[in-house]
């Protein structure tokens, strides 16, 4: 990692500059995706300033401090920059953690010859509205119909929910990921 020192008005001793290296060094053990940072150090009568910009992997971090010690001013702007690093670290791994969570029901086999088809009905497959197709299905007193939507030129199913709603079910080519 590169860390760039500017100093304004503060004499940037040989101490001081390996003192600051070291320092926003150490914060790279907590992230490892930093490409460079940039310390800024701003004296002031009796006061100093250190602000610390640090450059990682599509995420910019800042932090400042000040107080009349500069390396007290350095020390704590990089523990508010450690505190923003681990922060978006565990924001990072807790994103992750959710999207690798897989919601798997247990399995259950079935019995292959415990499956009897008692009827095989061959059911002529009509153009119709959605609307139309809810009609036919309550006409014949089924929880389900299917046909063809005279719209999009799709085989659809038409359905009976539990609280007396009707649903539909539209086939759609895409791969879905089964875990």
């Amino acid at each position: 990692m590169t860390v760039h020192i500017v100093a304004r008005h503060i004499k940037l001793t040989k101490t001081l500059k390996e003192s600051i290296q070291a320092r926003v060094e150490k914060v790279q053990h907590y992230f490892d995706h930093i490409v460079w940072a940039q310390v800024s150090l701003t004296g002031e009568k009796k006061t100093c300033k250190a602000e610390i910009v640090i450059h990682a992997a599509r995420q910019t971090f800042k932090s400042s401090a000040s107080g009349d010690d500069i390396y007290g001013v350095v020390e704590g702007a990089a523990g508010k920059m450690e505190v923003q690093i681990k922060k978006y670290k565990e924001r990072i791994k807790d994103h992750r953690d959710q999207e690798s969570m897989v919601f798997a029901l247990p399995e259950t086999e079935m019995p292959v010859s415990d499956v009897r088809f008692s009827v095989i009905k061959q059911v002529p497959v009509q153009p119709m509205s959605a609307e139309e197709a809810a009609f036919e299905m309550e006409r014949l007193g089924y929880d389900f119909w299917l046909f063809l939507d005279s719209k999009t030129k799709q085989i659809n199913l038409v359905f009976k929910r539990q609280d007396n709603t009707y649903g539909i079910m539209q086939p759609v080519k895409r791969k879905v990921d089964v875990a």
